[in-house]
């Protein structure tokens, strides 16, 4: 576990009196005291490898082999209606080939941070579970609609939708430690809405993802962000969260999908109403089977 970072956006001083909990964790992120989880070593080691620009597949294979489930499943999605070739793939050599390096790279980190929701108690973890669902839900959608908008990277755009909300995590553990300064379930939902924004950013730096990562969880419920007129992931993970809670209670404190700019951005020219507002149908079966590639 790392420490993390003091936060971007304070919340409010009458908000933090209102609340004990909301108060300790923000004091525990703003004094660089709330533990950071830390991105699993294995994945580490093969995001170093495919940087390196003296690395070539089967010294990277060397690596990624070092870790069997990992292996396992780069073949196994190689060889799924995602990625599938005319010919079967069996080794981990081939399975970077035909992936390629970077979407590969995507792939295990994604593969990685299921470890990182993990909790002590059976109630958080329940939390996390349902945490990890929803993550895993928007990042499905975010690759499909990636997949039908040019200029964007259909594994990025998933791998931004994964980590969206893992601001949620450390929140969540620190509930689990310190469960005498939790009054109800309502205190904690206020306190991770206030915090997982800064706290998410925080962790994306602190493992060196590109910044705009961290750009994308502070805005991911930023609704009617509108900074300039060309799409970006960030429209992208906007557009998802609102598809993801279509069906949910969650819904009734949201705009109308199509009411939103990062809504108007993708379709301009770029993506058809039908498709996009249809998408959790159309596309049913390729959501689920990202979703099936992210649990294993």
């Amino acid at each position: 576990m790392g420490i993390a970072e003091p936060p971007t956006t304070p919340p409010a001083t009458e908000n933090l009196a209102s609340s004990r909990f909301l108060q300790q964790c923000y004091l525990a992120l703003k004094k660089g005291k709330l533990p950071l989880p830390t991105i699993p070593d294995i994945a580490l080691k093969i995001r170093r490898a495919i940087n390196d620009p003296k690395a070539n597949s089967n010294r990277i294979a060397k690596v990624v082999q070092m870790d069997p489930v990992i292996t396992a499943r780069l073949i196994q999605i190689s060889n799924s209606p995602l990625y599938r070739g005319r010919r079967r793939i069996e080794s981990c050599p081939e399975a970077l080939t035909r992936l390629g390096m970077k979407v590969a790279q995507h792939l295990i980190t994604s593969f990685a941070l299921k470890v990182v929701f993990k909790a002590k108690t059976r109630h958080i973890q329940k939390q996390m579970n349902d945490l990890w669902q929803h993550s895993s839900y928007v990042a499905a959608i975010c690759a499909v609609l990636a997949h039908k908008t040019p200029g964007f990277d259909p594994d990025r755009a998933m791998l931004a939708g994964l980590v969206h909300d893992i601001g949620t995590v450390p929140i969540l553990i620190f509930a689990d430690a310190y469960r005498d300064l939790l009054e109800s379930q309502d205190e904690l939902q206020k306190t991770i809405d206030k915090l997982r924004g800064p706290v998410g950013a925080a962790i994306m730096r602190k493992w060196h993802f590109p910044e705009d990562f961290a750009q994308i969880i502070l805005h991911s419920e930023d609704w009617w962000r509108d900074p300039e007129p060309t799409p970006d992931y960030i429209d992208l993970v906007l557009v998802s969260q609102l598809h993801s809670f279509v069906g949910t209670p969650k819904i009734r404190d949201c705009p109308r999908i199509d009411a939103i700019p990062a809504y108007g951005k993708l379709l301009a020219g770029r993506l058809d109403a039908d498709t996009s507002l249809g998408v959790l149908e159309t596309a049913k079966e390729e959501i689920w089977q990202i979703q099936k590639m992210l649990t294993f």
